[in-house]
């Protein structure tokens, strides 16, 4: 991958001492952080890129210095040790739910950036001292900077709370996820979800099914067509509100109803939201007397989704040079949609 086909960066990982702030608080600094950081902090968390610290030290010390600066809600992910720096970005990423090539890491010591970059290539790296210019880079430049995304932290950082609690429940995945009390809304792209809906297709890699990007023109000239549905899918639970999380564009097509475009961020994966979403699409096509149809072009990171359309109900009926078509037989009931998630706006 070059430089210019790499994805936005998601997540900026910093290390802390010397690099955040000015010097070391395992040697008895009160260090202040550096101007330059919490400006590149603000402006980058404006625009809905995360953070999260990887940095060396003892977890509770950096984390009192943090919370006593009053920095620790600008993190999304915090891991303080003495590992090597590479498994603490790798478990970040995982933490959050992202791809490491979207993932960005800072650090003063030369030393540890050549470590990440070597461990994991695909994590882009950058020296302390240039900071400041990060906001300037392509890589740090959605395309879009909506609403939504100026509040992406508070989403991850409830994510994080809600990690917590998983690990510390005792009763199996399955009640826990029946304990979260899932509600997912369905709406149709509205002119405000427009920003944000072209963001996701950008934005979106591992559980995107075509892999197809729409711009907002176009996206707004598909939801008025009366031959094309573009529906958006929101997420809350008792943590608090996961924001839009999925989208779809169905077409029309005599009568069959073909799914363009599903596709579902990362963070919720874990909570079956893809398949909810698809027995939604489903149950709207047969009711509506259509035949489910989707189209799926494989992109080596989008495996698990397709793994997900087929237990919901599509098999493969044919390929058009690499796009495999697949349809629900509407003589064959699709099995029971996931029953932890309560939908609200969808199919009856």
């Amino acid at each position: 991958m070059t430089a210019a086909d790499a994805p936005t960066v998601k997540c900026l990982v910093w290390d802390l001492d010397d690099t955040l702030w000015d010097g070391v608080v395992l040697e008895g600094d009160d260090p202040a952080p550096f101007p330059a950081a919490l400006e590149t902090l603000a402006e980058l968390d404006r625009r809905g890129i995360l953070h999260a610290a990887a940095s060396r030290g003892e977890p509770a010390a950096v984390q009192r210095h943090l919370t006593e600066r009053q920095l620790d809600e600008w993190f999304c992910a915090v891991r303080v040790g003495w590992g090597a720096k590479s498994d603490a970005v790798r478990r970040i990423a995982k933490a959050l739910n992202i791809g490491l090539d979207t993932v960005a890491f800072v650090d003063n010591d030369p030393v540890e950036r050549a470590e990440v970059a070597s461990e994991l290539p695909m994590v882009r790296c950058y020296p302390a001292a240039e900071v400041g210019r990060l906001p300037g880079l392509r890589d740090f430049r959605p395309e879009h900077v909506t609403a939504e995304a100026t509040g992406r932290r508070r989403l991850y950082r409830a994510e994080w709370r809600r990690q917590e609690a998983e690990e510390g429940f005792t009763e199996g995945r399955q009640a826990f996820l029946d304990s979260l009390g899932l509600v997912m809304e369905l709406r149709p792209a509205t002119e405000e979800d427009l920003a944000r809906a072209s963001e996701l297709t950008v934005r979106t890699h591992q559980l995107n099914s075509t892999g197809l990007t729409y711009g907002i023109d176009e996206l707004r000239r598909l939801s008025a067509s009366p031959d094309h549905q573009v529906l958006l899918a929101g997420l809350r639970d008792r943590f608090g509100d996961y924001g839009t999380i999925g989208l779809s564009v169905t077409e029309l097509v005599g009568r069959d109803a073909v799914l363009r475009l599903i596709l579902m961020s990362c963070r919720v994966a874990s909570r079956g939201a893809g398949s909810v979403l698809l027995h939604q699409l489903i149950r709207r096509a047969l009711a509506d007397g259509r035949r489910p149809v989707a189209h799926f072009v494989p992109t080596g990171v989008n495996r698990n989704l397709l793994v997900t359309m087929r237990f919901a109900g599509y098999e493969a009926t044919a390929t058009d040079g690499d796009r495999l078509v697949l349809a629900v037989d509407p003589q064959r009931p699709p099995a029971k949609a996931p029953g932890h998630t309560r939908v609200i706006g969808g199919a009856a």
